[in-house]
């Protein structure tokens, strides 16, 4: 029998990462929960196990991929976000939760703008990645049509994977914004987060992203930071429905500039909404 604090202890002090004393401990509370099946609450109190000798080893594997700046949420092959529990690996970038702001924009503009008694609400996520977003959105809005596409096979595998998971019906679509219209119609609400880190950022990510999350959910040309909205912006100005709404995340140096093309593109009410930290995050615009 162990005590399960202890054992926490032992973990942490086995953790090499140059993080945050508070950061690492968080993560060895993820992978102890996992690993063990307790509560971060039993494990504060110190609540005795017995674990097994194929549990001990697990979690040392853990650990040394951790002390290779492997994401925990790679590791668990998990992640939250908006309260819900995602499958995620390296085909997919990691949920954040800065991107529950995009979430938030949407379920406003619901409440400001979507008539009363309107019908099934159509949705369409370009870019989605492990599929959290829409997954989101359905369950949020049991009365909707929701679409979702992605370039990666990989990624869209991630994301039919979540929907299941979710029970929530989702159509998936293997689709390139860059080079390709948009084939649905009379859409309500258009989300994207799509590539937005320019090359010449990488040198101030940490490794536990530059080393693991695709490069192609990550980044853009320097030369080009805007590429993927340009195409965003202008093809759902041809197939949103009145008074739709199309919401971007965003990188934060870039918000003006941003606004200005859905601005060029003809949109209305665009605004610049901050996450909670006061950085720019998301663009939205109506048609």
């Amino acid at each position: 029998m162990k005590n399960s604090r202890a054992l926490y202890q032992e973990a942490v002090k086995k953790i090499t990462l140059s993080e945050s004393v508070d950061e690492i401990k968080s993560m060895v509370l993820l992978l102890m929960e996992h690993t063990f099946g307790i509560s971060r609450t039993d494990i504060v109190a110190g609540k005795p196990i017995v674990p097994e000798p194929q549990q001990l080893s697990q979690l040392d594997q853990y650990i040394e991929r951790m002390n290779t700046g492997e994401p925990v949420q790679y590791i668990l092959e998990e992640a939250y976000f908006c309260g819900r529990i995602f499958h995620v690996n390296p085909s997919v970038l990691i949920p954040r939760p800065e991107t529950e702001v995009l979430i938030s924009v949407i379920l406003s503009w619901e409440k400001k703008y979507r008539p009363e008694g309107a019908g099934r609400i159509k949705v369409l996520d370009i870019g989605t990645g492990s599929g959290c977003i829409p997954v989101t959105l359905r369950l949020e809005w049991p009365l909707s049509d929701v679409y979702a596409t992605d370039i990666s096979a990989a990624a869209l595998k991630v994301a039919r994977h979540n929907a299941e998971r979710h029970q929530a019906e989702i159509s998936f679509l293997k689709h390139d914004i860059l080079h390709d219209d948009i084939p649905f119609g009379d859409i309500d609400v258009i989300i994207s987060n799509p590539p937005y880190v320019t090359r010449s950022e990488a040198n101030d990510m940490k490794q536990n992203v530059l080393g693991f999350e695709p490069h192609g959910a990550l980044f853009v040309p320097d030369d080009d930071p805007f590429i993927f909205y340009k195409e965003i912006v202008s093809k759902s100005k041809a197939v949103l429905a009145h008074a739709g709404l199309l919401a971007v995340e965003i990188n934060e140096k870039f918000g003006r500039e941003i606004a200005g093309i859905f601005h060029a593109e003809g949109f209305i009410h665009v605004e610049v909404v901050n996450d909670v930290d006061g950085k720019p995050r998301v663009v939205q615009g109506l048609c």
